[in-house]
């Protein structure tokens, strides 16, 4: 295929109101949630898409000054400068373009994520098969198409609250329920058995990601009990314990027989397989959008092949993400689950009650129709390439917005 525009447009979906969310040392704002909608033409007039934008999982459109915004200027600039009028035979061609220029690492690999998705997108159609058809041919594997889902939600509340969520998101059919624990070391024991004496056959995961070590706000002894309790309690999974480079601490945990997950916030795939070889976690969250896309992916997927760790991919973002990782599991051998964010208001819930966790509108806006959800089980869809269609509506309907998306307020 020849490429003949490389497009990336800052799309951001306000909160409004800002809410604010108290968690263990100060309070938590949340402003908006960003994304970037990348577009790939060809010649012939095809369009492949993806999502992209610096990982919100990493915060470092916070931390470390980039937005969503400076991204879609790298893509509309450096990316596309690098790619159009080039002719691509092999998904790596663009890898190799794109390795030449002088992009910094962390962006570099986002931007990767990101091409290499939406040339997925585009060689599908061309060739009308879905991605997961594409994938099961390079890892000789039989397609998996009807996914089981964990609700991925929970975020700073009392023990009660997290309880309620547990119980309508169980009520709904998904397999587990992710929560993000840090409103205290008691608060998060006393979460830990209301949700483990209250839900029935449904599993339940720690996201501890930051929240324990904001701050220091816990400690490493505080964080060692804590993971000891929730592995007696049954925990399914402890995400992210430790700081992501921390391979000691990962492997010091570990040795307590805990189950740990972590991998998300790995800048590259040869990362995520690094960590998978200090034989500390038993789940390792690769993700399409943010460690090189398919090609990226194939290679923790391979590395957990015949060993006792599952690859389960991170996902938290639209629509068109959850798709995007859904074609890798479909083809992925020996995986077979998938990470479903619920934000406010979302539309396939059927319940009265809301377990989502703030509004991300965007999220789904994103495509024209739904995912085909039912009973906590998600059905790939079978059409050319990604097997939806976007709603570039959206780029008008949700201009970026500039500044933070999250802000961090610390009692003194």
């Amino acid at each position: 295929m020849r490429l003949t525009n490389i497009s990336g447009y800052a799309l951001s979906s306000p909160i409004d109101p800002p809410q604010n969310r108290r968690f263990s040392g100060g309070v938590r704002r949340l402003y908006k949630r960003d994304v970037v909608l990348v577009v790939v033409e060809t010649a012939d007039g095809l369009q492949g898409f993806a999502t992209a934008g610096a990982s919100s999982s990493a915060m470092r459109e916070y931390f470390d000054g980039d937005s969503h915004g400076t991204f879609a200027d790298i893509v509309n600039g450096t990316v596309a400068e690098s790619l159009t009028g080039e002719r691509i035979d092999s998904v790596t061609d663009a890898h190799d373009l794109l390795f030449e220029t002088d992009l910094p690492d962390r962006l570099l690999y986002e931007a990767i994520s990101a091409i290499d998705i939406a040339l997925y997108d585009l060689r599908g159609k061309e060739l009308g098969a879905p991605i997961y058809e594409l994938l099961t041919d390079d890892f000789g594997s039989e397609p998996t198409t009807e996914i089981p889902l964990y609700a991925s939600a929970g975020m700073y509340m009392e023990p009660e609250g997290y309880v309620g969520q547990a119980k309508t998101i169980e009520a709904l059919g998904f397999f587990g329920y992710k929560y993000r624990p840090g409103i205290g070391i008691e608060g998060d024991r006393k979460t830990v058995d209301m949700l483990t004496e209250t839900v029935g056959e449904m599993e339940i995961m720690l996201d501890v990601h930051t929240w324990w070590k904001l701050r220091d706000a816990y400690g490493e002894r505080a964080i060692a009990e804590l993971v000891e309790h929730a592995t007696d309690r049954g925990a399914y999974w402890i995400e992210e314990p430790v700081e992501p480079d921390d391979r000691e601490g990962y492997v010091a945990l570990a040795a307590s027989g805990a189950p740990l997950a972590g991998g998300e916030s790995e800048e590259t795939a040869a990362g995520l397989v690094e960590l998978g070889r200090t034989g500390a976690v038993d789940f390792l969250q690769g993700d399409v959008r943010h460690h090189e896309g398919y090609t990226g992916c194939t290679s923790a997927i391979e590395f957990c092949r015949g060993r006792d760790v599952t690859f389960v991919p991170h996902n938290f973002g639209t629509w068109l993400g959850l798709i995007a990782n859904a074609h890798l599991v479909a083809a992925a051998p020996e995986a077979g689950l998938l990470e479903y964010p619920i934000f406010a208001r979302d539309p396939l819930l059927q319940t009265d009650a809301d377990p989502g966790m703030y509004p991300f509108d965007l999220a789904f806006d994103i495509i024209h129709g739904e995912p085909s959800v039912t009973d906590g089980v998600l059905t790939v869809p079978d059409g050319p390439g990604l097997g939806l269609e976007v709603n570039l509506d959206v780029v008008e309907e949700y201009p970026f917005v500039e500044g933070p998306w999250t802000e961090f307020q610390y009692d003194e």
